[in-house]
């Protein structure tokens, strides 16, 4: 072991505070990939803080519990809040305050402090919070996925498949850094650590276990509703579901009590740890096509994906065109699951073809490569 360089890695120590927020209408997905990116620099010697809005359905609690620092702002609903109506994103309502007193509050959070990297991934902010937060940034990173507003960053991270380089040609400065699709995807390091297990396991193609998986929240309960569908497939009897929601799924509890009404072997499980070892076992998935897409699509899941939202189709799409996933709007699950999971099970070619299609498209190692960029720059 070179220990001299070691010592030197361990020497050089980032201050990094992350932006983005979880609700019952925003869902988790935000907040769970920046602490991917968190737990990522802590182990590399980093210290990283989180800025959270107080949400219905938050996840400071949770946050905390991963031994990160969570600094909570004041929740929507209490006086001092107003919406932002002064964008035209459409997401503008789920900051619950106008940007300006989001970046008021986040410096007061801040502050006196300086940070090495203030990372915001939030739908509702742009350039004007990013300009405002600059005095006490020395470098500002941008998670984001839609491309449809500017932003004043250093460096800007859309993980996505089929977005370019040049869709943030005119919406940053010319000196960011714009890491662009699913190489850079942010993976815990469990799933490129089970990855060539996975993709062996995947040789030999069957439908004996599913993993129901539609985001942590799944405020409309689309989890009950692929689970009826699952009724009328021919699945066997001895199949087994392996559903997940988050803590803070308010329907929870009707998927407990429908579990135990399904003809199958149903279990459901809350705020899992072991998601990769999850999907290992899997055989294929029913999930949204959001940020998880990643992580099957690193250990070669099959995925019957469930466009949850709007921002979620182009990721689908893109999937869905490349041979990865097949593709299921919403409404669409009662008549259509069932039948497309027959066809699976009469089909091990098909099954087969998603999972090789699925593996080319993410190998895992994208929170690694972004760390490397961060030190990088800021060394820079």
């Amino acid at each position: 072991m070179d220990v001299q360089g070691h010592e030197k890695r361990q020497s050089y120590r980032m201050n990094v505070v992350f932006r983005a927020d979880a609700s019952l209408r925003i869902g988790s997905g935000h907040v769970m990939r920046c602490l991917t990116l968190a737990e990522e620099l802590r182990r590399q010697g980093h210290s990283c803080e989180f800025v959270c809005r107080k949400h219905a359905g938050h996840l400071g609690e949770f946050i905390a519990s991963r031994d990160f620092t969570c600094h909570l702002l004041a929740n929507p609903e209490e006086p001092a809040a107003k919406p932002d109506r002064s964008n035209n994103t459409g997401y503008s309502d789920w900051l619950g305050v106008d940007w300006e007193t989001d970046a008021e509050q986040t410096l007061a959070a801040i502050s006196p402090r300086q940070v090495d990297w203030l990372v915001s991934d939030h739908y509702a902010l742009d350039s004007r919070w990013e300009k405002r937060l600059a005095a006490v940034a020395r470098r500002l990173m941008v998670i984001d996925d839609l491309a449809d507003r500017d932003h004043e960053c250093d460096l800007l991270l859309d993980q996505n498949l089929g977005t370019q380089d040049f869709d943030y040609n005119h919406r940053v400065p010319a000196r960011c850094s714009k890491l662009i699709g699913p190489r850079y995807a942010l993976l815990r390091p469990e799933f490129p650590a089970l990855r060539e297990g996975a993709l062996e396991r995947r040789a030999k193609p069957s439908i004996n276990r599913i993993l129901i998986s539609l985001g942590g929240v799944d405020p409309d309960n689309v989890t009950a509703e692929v689970m009826r569908a699952l009724t009328h497939s021919s699945l066997p009897v001895d199949t087994e579901l392996d559903i997940v929601l988050g803590a803070a799924a308010p329907h929870l509890e009707e998927v407990r009590a429908l579990a135990d009404e399904l003809p199958f072997q149903a279990t459901v499980s809350v705020s899992v740890s072991d998601m990769a070892e999850r999907m290992c076992r899997a055989d294929i998935s029913v999930g949204a096509a959001g940020s998880t897409s990643w992580e099957r699509c690193c250990l070669g899941l099959p995925a019957i994906m469930v466009i949850l939202a709007e921002n979620q189709r182009a990721i689908g799409n893109a999937l869905a065109t490349s041979g990865s996933a097949i593709l299921l709007d919403k409404d669409a699950i009662a008549d259509q699951l069932g039948r497309i999971l027959d066809e699976l099970v009469r089909s091990d070619e098909r099954l087969q073809s998603l999972a090789d299609n699925a593996r080319t498209i993410c190998d895992g190692l994208g929170t690694s490569r972004l760390v490397s960029e961060m030190v990088r720059i800021s060394k820079s």
